[in-house]
């Protein structure tokens, strides 16, 4: 006998719709409880990391003594974000199969981290992606364009987890989004400022332990709910959506092939190029620790993105099969970003809606978390240590820098959560995968494996790489369009990746080799002892003149 209506209540489902529309619902004390529980415990860990974060290694790498399995699992929390869960779900729940295409996307970018990255990367940096392209080349510009770079795909990292945690709190809590924002912004100051990498990499821990766990409970009784059959579960899911056949079939979201490969390349090669997942390897010991790391972080991560299918075909299959849950036109009543959460309550009623809405608000607060200290990184290590005072710089000075950065970077994530209100939070992730794939990958990559990159090109191509996607994804439906309220975008596709990937490895290519500079010459020969430290982990410290 098929029952997923039965073992789920009418009751509960009202209990849904309320949690959807109303803004001022009855407030969830058991949601309430979890959420301040969690503030108080990691808080708790702010404050004890904050005797272990003295020092500028400390603040941004936790002293190197974080375990392999422990960074996997901070490195899973760090990618398993709001985007991650309450995006994908929503994406899938709206488009069926074509919202698989982040939870794809996202993980096949981790084979390219593990078998060309990791070690190489652990072995020549020392806090930022910057470390490792300025090893041997002019490190004044190359790091100004690497810091810039990555401040451009922090900032959209961050609009997405603000606006997640501006909805969440608005829905849980019937707070008006603003101050949700606000409260989100204040946190993430505290937690990075007070405990650094240690107290962050904690937080991702624990979260990450929470999410799987809450996710699995989820996927488990979708799939109970349907008498473990998995025909009928995806025959209600169909017959239940408004586009019908569709939602099972590639083409919905994506109509075109451009838009498609776009997003895709986006996703895979964005991965490589991220500034807080980067930095995660200078947490561990040693190259073999980096790579073990990876190890353990892509079967965690491909767990997760195996349930948010599940997930989000049960949310379908349980939502949309329920009219009060239903508009008129056939539209779901509730706002698709929290669908995930709508579900949580449907499944297991008002204490795992706050299990899940906790785990949620922590997923947030703890991505949010990563991208800060990373960006403050870009800003002190790289911009202002390096850049602005040639690597002369005390101490005391630099870590004063570095939590200013933090201050500022938490301001503009609260005024940019006001701004971008209604984009979807997995849209704009994508969009910072594109910047990432864009132009850190290609600096990235060739730093390590082109003999001929030079300091010109890398400067030159990075910048206009940089310029293009970014004016790209600007003039673009996404932004243009659903931001900036325009009738028509400039750029037709939301995605520009398949664009502006080749464009900056074209650019830092030809750039090079056409650069005949007494500064090229240096560059050129400096690859040898590069590569002679990335393989093995030993160099010359100052062998090269930068």
């Amino acid at each position: 006998m098929k029952f997923p209506l039965l073992l789920a209540p009418t009751s509960i489902f009202a209990a849904g719709f309320d949690l959807a529309v109303s803004a001022q619902r009855e407030l969830n004390i058991a949601a309430i409880v979890m959420f301040l529980g969690f503030t108080v415990v990691t808080l708790l860990i702010t404050y004890y990391s904050n005797k272990k974060s003295q020092s500028i290694g400390a603040f941004y790498t936790a002293g190197g003594n974080i375990s392999s399995f422990q960074n996997g699992l901070a490195i899973a929390g760090d990618y398993m974000s709001a985007a991650s869960f309450l995006g994908i779900t929503a994406l899938i729940f709206t488009n069926g199969f074509d919202g698989l295409i982040y939870s794809v996307g996202f993980l096949v970018g981790w084979p390219i981290i593990l078998f060309l990255i990791a070690e190489k990367f652990r072995n020549l940096g020392k806090f930022t992606f910057a470390d490792i392209v300025a090893y041997r080349l002019s490190s004044k510009p190359i790091r100004v364009i690497s810091a810039i770079s990555a401040l451009s795909v922090v900032i959209f990292y961050l609009i997405a987890q603000m606006v997640g945690a501006g909805q969440l709190i608005q829905l849980l809590f019937g707070l008006p989004y603003k101050f949700a924002v606000i409260l989100v912004g204040i946190l993430m100051i505290c937690y990075v400022v007070f405990g650094g990498m240690h107290a962050t990499t904690w937080v991702q821990i624990i979260k990450a332990i929470l999410l799987l766990a809450g996710a699995s409970f989820m996927a488990f009784m979708v799939i109970y709910l349907t008498n473990f059959d998995l025909k009928y579960y995806t025959d209600l899911a169909v017959s239940s959506h408004p586009k019908g056949e569709a939602i099972i079939r590639p083409g919905v979201f994506l109509p075109d092939t451009i838009s498609a490969l776009s997003l895709g390349l986006a996703l895979m090669f964005g991965t490589a190029g991220l500034p807080h997942i980067l930095m995660r390897f200078f947490t561990v010991k040693d190259a073999k620790e980096a790579r073990k790391s990876v190890f353990y972080a892509t079967g965690f991560i491909a767990y997760f993105y195996i349930l948010t299918f599940i997930i989000g075909f049960g949310a379908i299959a349980l939502l949309y099969s329920n009219s009060a849950l239903i508009n008129p036109d056939g539209s779901f009543a509730g706002a698709n970003n929290m669908v995930a959460i709508i579900l949580a309550e449907v499944l297991g009623g008002d204490i795992f809606l706050g299990f899940i809405s906790a785990v949620s608000f922590a997923t947030i607060l703890a991505v949010v978390a990563g991208l800060t200290i990373s960006g403050a990184g870009a800003i002190s290590h790289d911009l202002f240590v390096n850049a602005i005072k040639n690597g002369k710089c005390d101490a005391k000075t630099q870590m004063r820098v570095t939590k200013s950065s933090i201050l500022i970077l938490g301001f503009l994530a609260i005024v940019l959560g006001f701004v971008f209100e209604n984009q979807n939070v997995a849209f704009m992730v994508g969009l910072a995968f594109a910047i990432a794939a864009s132009v850190n990958f290609p600096i990235l990559f060739l730093s390590i494996y082109f003999k001929d990159l030079t300091s010109k090109g890398v400067f030159w191509g990075g910048l206009i790489g940089l310029i293009t996607v970014v004016s790209l994804v600007v003039l673009g439906p996404g932004i243009w369009v659903k931001s900036f309220g325009f009738d028509s975008a400039i750029f037709p596709y939301e995605h520009p990746a398949i664009f502006t990937i080749p464009l900056t490895f074209f650019l830092i290519y030809v750039l090079s080799k056409l650069d005949r500079s007494k500064r090229a010459q240096i560059d050129r020969m400096g690859f040898d002892a590069q590569n002679f430290r990335a393989q093995s982990g030993v160099g010359i410290e100052g062998a090269l003149e930068h």
